[in-house]
């Protein structure tokens, strides 16, 4: 018996077509990617929430630290170098080149970061931890979200490459059943029809 006309194609892929020779392996196949994506509406949630917590709590410690650097202003005693394309200003690039400063009533002389192209004797903000040595700048509330969107979305692709590969998985295990329930059916009814004809 044939699928009527008015069958949709989704009530033929989900085994609601009342075909008699679909097989319980048939159903469990068509319903496979309906599967996939309910998982992953059910487990994006917490995955994202998970990985955003996880970007959060590793900066908190560093931010923690970043609250006794403080900033003093250095003048540059060479030209930053940068690169040859900059991406028409899409790119930001930082170098670290040598630059002047007091702290502490003690003039210092070190290579800190700034950006590139930056000319010799322009003034930069320097950051100092406790000992006096120069650290990057510290992050923004901005780039501490932008790591942690990026993050969420990382976690998320890899949340749909696993739920894939698990329906991969159970795609082949269901065929090679299949392939075992046609061969099994064909046995049994194959010499009965050798002998009739």
């Amino acid at each position: 018996m044939m699928a009527s006309p008015t069958t949709t194609w989704l009530q033929r892929r989900l085994g609601r077509d009342g075909n008699p020779l679909r097989r319980r392996e048939d159903l469990m196949a068509g319903w496979l990617v309906p599967a996939w994506f309910l998982a992953f509406l059910a487990l994006a949630p917490l995955i994202a929430a998970a990985a955003g917590l996880w970007v959060h709590s590793g900066n908190s410690a560093v931010r923690h630290a970043q609250q006794s650097w403080h900033e003093v202003q250095g003048v540059l005693l060479r030209s930053a170098a940068g690169p040859e394309m900059t991406d028409n200003g899409a790119n930001t690039w930082t170098v670290w080149t040598l630059a002047q400063w007091t702290s502490d009533g003690l003039k210092h002389v070190a290579a800190v970061p700034v950006a590139a192209k930056s000319s010799a004797g322009s003034t930069v903000p320097v950051w100092l931890n406790r000992a006096g040595k120069v650290e990057v700048p510290p992050l923004s509330t901005g780039q501490l979200n932008a790591y942690a969107n990026t993050a969420m979305a990382i976690a998320l692709a890899g949340l749909a490459v696993f739920l894939a590969g698990i329906a991969w998985l159970a795609a082949r295990i269901l065929d090679k059943r299949r392939v075992a329930s046609w061969e099994s059916a064909w046995l049994a009814v194959g010499p009965r029809w050798s002998r009739q004809s």
